[in-house]
């Protein structure tokens, strides 16, 4: 038997061999994205990116003779060795990060293995483990999102959605009806009129009239007919989607330096490619605060300059307003985000942390604060050593009371991706999904 395939190369094919090799290297690539990620801009997120891996993950496993094993060899003469000596291995020119191109020189360092990522790829591969902690199930007061379900069978339809099995059911229950003769009862009476003329049997000429008629209605009543077609059909429904919104609360007074706005800027930037990359029914409230709060838009809030006194207390007041005029908790998912330098009146700590407390994290799903510091301060990520601010002070205690609320210092940019992973990382419980 001869087969000749000629169906065309499919387009995708290389895609799915770049899927395959991503996953073998899943661990190695992970690890360069996020090292690329500290050199990019928040901008440059969504662009193509160059990454390098170590050469030896893009190696195919292969059988080798394991050490001790016996091997025949025949090598041809030589004049510097004999039987029995150890020959070192060679080294090539330039091998390994040696320079000058010197022979032999070098610590034997394979060249990186590079390849580009495209933008979906490299950001699946950055928010991979990332996610809104103990998103709940809740009532949504609108849909928007369709699916397809499973809805029986239809008459018509695309050969790709054709039932086999169903048809050959209904193929068999017509022919059953219609008294079909098998193909067996036609062998037999085959048999029969053979037997009755090598015998010349009388017989024979009904039975091969009995025959013709079994064939006849054969051929009439057909295996397989049109109407026997069963296509699989498919519906569309709305499925709710689970809403959620995040406040991003940012820290514009005076003490705020430059290169402070910088990085909490840098943060809200990276938190909003997260949420509008991973759901779809995620809305993001912008609040700026001196010692007065509003409400902006997002250009403002990422572009607008502003001064003046610090009460962080006009920002939680702000949200609270914001959550009472639009986001009933027993139907949105709550999360806030909240950055500043640590700077507040101390006569407005207490209130800060009442707020907080008995009023906001109530309604949080998650609330998450980073202090941005200067450049010269080495300290970042969970527990300062020394250097507390009034503000960290204050929501020390409250992070030992209540899992909710997370904080984390950082002070330079370098940084500002590890506290977002440590912030934003997916924890052990399972959490709904955002449609």
């Amino acid at each position: 038997m001869h087969i000749v395939d000629r169906r065309l190369n499919p387009g995708g094919k290389s895609f799915a061999n770049r899927q395959r090799f991503l996953r073998r290297a899943k661990d190695m690539v992970e690890k360069a994205v996020r090292e690329a990620s500290k050199d990019r801009a928040i901008g440059d997120l969504e662009s193509p990116g160059e990454i390098s891996i170590p050469s030896e993950g893009t190696r195919e496993p292969t059988f080798r003779h394991t050490q001790g094993s016996r091997r025949d060899l025949v090598l041809p003469g030589n004049k510097d060795y004999v039987e029995g000596d150890l020959i070192e291995r060679p080294r090539g020119e330039g091998e390994g990060e040696g320079g000058g191109g010197q022979v032999g020189r070098g610590d034997g360092q394979e060249d990186a293995f590079r390849f580009i990522l495209s933008r979906d790829e490299f950001l699946s591969i950055f928010l991979d483990d990332l996610e809104l902690p103990d998103l709940a199930k809740r009532r949504v007061a609108q849909t928007e999102k369709e699916c397809l379900r499973r809805a029986g069978y239809t008459t018509t339809g695309t050969p790709a959605n054709l039932a086999l099995h169903r048809t050959l059911q209904t193929s068999l229950s017509r022919r059953i009806a219609l008294k079909r003769p098998k193909q067996s009862t036609v062998d037999d009476l085959e048999r029969r009129l053979a037997e009755a003329q090598s015998r010349d049997d009388a017989d024979s000429e009904r039975l091969a009239a009995e025959l013709e008629a079994l064939r006849n209605k054969r051929s009439r009543i057909s295996y397989l007919d049109p109407i026997d077609l069963r296509y699989r059909r498919f519906e569309r429904f709305p499925k709710p989607v689970t809403q959620a919104v995040m406040f991003c609360l940012m820290d514009v007074s005076g003490s705020m330096t430059e290169h402070m706005k910088d990085l909490a800027k840098r943060f809200f930037m990276l938190l909003h490619v997260f949420l509008t990359r991973r759901y779809k029914r995620v809305e993001i409230v912008f609040i700026r605060h001196t010692d007065r709060a509003g409400e902006v838009d997002e250009d403002t809030f990422f572009r607008s300059a502003e001064t003046g006194g610090t009460m962080v207390s006009s920002a939680l007041q702000e949200m609270l307003k914001v959550i009472r005029e639009r986001y009933d908790p027993g139907v949105w998912n709550i999360y806030a985000a909240q950055a500043s330098d640590g700077d507040n009146l101390s006569s407005d700590n207490p209130q800060t942390r009442e707020l907080l407390q008995n009023h906001i994290l109530p309604l949080c799903q998650y609330f998450a604060y980073v202090e941005v510091s200067g450049p010269n301060t080495e300290t970042h990520g969970y527990v300062p050593h020394h250097g507390q601010s009034s503000l960290w002070l204050t929501y020390a205690a409250l992070q030992k009371e209540n899992e909710k609320f997370q904080m984390r210092r950082v002070s330079r940019r370098e940084h500002i991706y590890s506290v977002f992973r440590q912030l934003f990382q997916r924890r052990a419980a399972k959490t709904a999904e955002v449609g």
